[in-house]
């Protein structure tokens, strides 16, 4: 019986400490983003309906699964030093209750909301999203990135496309080569052009300063043209994948997507896979920082809530750099896309487990 009120007492907190945090932190965040896009929704005319119910009411869970392991772990150092400042935690141990059984009650409140960010991060947020980027290309200004560099692309086997950049509003790639391999690796075929343009009524592409060079064998074949249509076996929307269409892809799209760009040879397939595995893994940092949010904060110290707040902010900060940096890794060096999102998490695992045994019993 006892072990049932103090579950829940510990879980009411948690759960309600989470809430006013994460709720008090979202006022604050959209008063400042409206002020700076004020002008936007003024000068182009955008509905009060809109803005409330298709941006803001869809951005909302965006921001709660992108901050939700640091909010958790602020909620938690909060009541939980609130509780050993008022002696709480003394008498909960006191009364025969382990420390190892205390925490219950908290997993048990870290594994609800790691389930709702899941839910949401691979199912919910990505059709919120959806509608928040029809909202921003059409009321808020240069939102959307429309010129990409250094495109590589395989269409099928033998056969790769590359562009130095492409203007997806225009349609126009520079510096445009079409390479064709044999099945032994020799290339039979290298097509170069200085700038294409897609022909919207032909499905064709117009290349200026065409040049064709065919390899069989010993011989060669050499074509000079100014201006030429051919059909390069790819459309606009193959050149301009923008990265923040990932972000509408539920967990099943984005998986067969990145199948598919590994396939085409995307230079880009490391950032899908960072995205894909964050989405998996992410949510296992809330239960972690929980853990380490409890051991930090169960210890009656002088300046109570402050200092806790202070080492948790610190850890917690750490822990998100620490995951920017090996993504860093991932997307520049060779580092796996998987490690690079688990390795935080095992290293702060590991910490929890030693903060855990340095705790009061």
């Amino acid at each position: 019986m006892k072990y049932k009120i103090i579950d829940r007492y510990i879980l009411g907190k948690f759960l309600k400490t989470f809430c006013a945090a994460i709720g008090l932190i979202i006022v604050i965040v959209i008063v400042f983003d409206i002020s700076e896009k004020l002008d936007d929704f003024l000068s182009r005319n955008a509905p009060l309906k809109l803005i409330v119910f298709q941006y803001y009411l869809n951005f909302i869970p965006s921001f709660v699964n992108l901050f939700s392991h640091l909010f958790v772990f602020i909620s938690v150092i909060f009541f939980t030093s609130k509780l050993a400042g008022n002696t709480e935690i003394i008498a909960i141990l006191g009364n025969g209750i382990s420390f190892k059984r205390m925490l219950v009650p908290y997993l048990y409140g870290a594994g609800i909301i790691a389930l709702v960010i899941f839910i949401f991060g691979n199912f919910i947020i990505p059709i919120n999203n959806t509608y928040v980027k029809d909202f921003e290309r059409k009321y808020i200004k240069n939102k959307y990135q429309n010129n990409f560099r250094n495109i590589h692309i395989q269409i099928e086997k033998g056969t790769q496309l590359y562009v130095e950049s492409f203007d997806s509003k225009n349609n126009i790639g520079y510096k445009f080569t079409k390479e064709i391999f044999s099945d032994n690796n020799n290339m039979v075929q290298k097509i170069t052009s200085d700038q294409i343009t897609y022909d919207s009524v032909s499905e064709q592409w117009r290349c200026f300063n065409y040049t064709c060079r065919s390899i069989n064998n010993l011989s060669e074949k050499f074509v000079r043209v100014g201006d030429t249509l051919i059909d390069i076996k790819a459309k606009p929307i193959d050149f301009n994948i923008n990265y923040t269409s990932v972000e509408t892809m539920n967990f099943f799209k984005l998986r067969d997507f990145i199948k598919q760009e590994q396939e085409r040879g995307s230079h880009l397939v490391v950032n899908y896979k960072i995205e894909h595995y964050q989405r998996l893994l992410n949510p296992l940092a809330i239960i972690i920082m929980t853990v380490i949010g409890v051991a930090v904060s169960s210890r009656k110290m002088r300046g109570g809530v402050g200092i806790h707040l202070a080492i948790g902010i610190s850890i917690a900060f750490s822990f998100i750099v620490f995951m920017k940096i090996t993504t860093v890794f991932a997307t520049n060096g060779n580092l796996s896309p998987f490690l690079a999102v688990l390795l935080p998490q095992i290293i702060y695992t590991i910490a929890a487990f030693v903060l855990i045994k340095k705790a009061p019993k």
